[in-house]
């Protein structure tokens, strides 16, 4: 039996370690979408980087974005004992979108000045990748919690239903995102940026359960 708990504990730390590269990955390469100005004569290298400011909105809120899903992705594992082919699944195709990121916050740092259309579409492919990220996190959270019954015996159901109430509305409020990019990208943005900080709070059920004998 001992045997078999360690071969476990191994799967899920291997699940993660591979999930840490690809967060670290993804999370460099949205600095590259912040390009250096090409400043030519009479022009003012202030007023160039002045003019960036859509990269740096873009770098912000996904850099934000993605730190705070792989905290939460870090503090998920910590209760997680045990894999299974659904479970991995699922994590390759957060990753998937994880690693898809640069790509939307590219199309903000390129069209978010351009015309309604342009940054309409653009706002969309932002929103609408972060709802995606945010259903799979929650699918990947369910199944370890419910469905497939992966988590450490010791979790007790008071730290599941804590962790479930702080996951679930993230993907209803990412999804609100895109009806509101019809009305005005600004706000869509915001939304995107209020939810990253809301999520880099301190979250006390995280450790609420040290009494109960979990590891927190």
């Amino acid at each position: 039996m001992a045997t078999l708990t360690s071969d476990h504990h191994s799967d899920t730390q291997r699940l993660e370690a591979f999930s840490d590269g690809v967060f670290a990955i993804a999370i460099t390469l949205l600095i590259i979408e912040v390009g250096v100005p090409e400043v030519h004569a009479g022009e003012s290298l202030a007023g160039a980087l002045r003019e960036l400011w859509p990269s740096y909105v873009g770098y912000v809120v996904s850099f934000l974005t993605i730190g705070v899903m792989w905290m939460n992705h870090h503090q998920m594992f910590r209760d997680i004992e045990r894999t299974d082919h659904t479970l991995t699944v699922l994590n390759l195709l957060l990753l998937m979108g994880v690693a898809f990121v640069p790509f939307p916050t590219a199309l903000v740092a390129q069209y978010l000045r351009e015309d309604s259309e342009q940054r309409l579409a653009a706002t969309l492919a932002f929103g609408g990748t972060f709802t995606v990220l945010a259903v799979i996190f929650n699918l990947l959270w369910l199944h370890a919690s419910r469905w497939g019954k992966l988590l450490d015996e010791h979790v007790s159901a008071s730290r599941i239903r804590s962790r479930t109430l702080r996951y679930l509305p993230g993907a209803a409020l990412y999804g609100v995102t895109l009806p509101l990019a019809f009305i005005t990208p600004w706000i869509s943005l915001a939304i995107s940026a209020a939810l990253a900080a809301f999520y880099l709070l301190p979250y006390e059920g995280v450790t609420a359960n040290a009494g109960d004998g979990e590891d927190t």
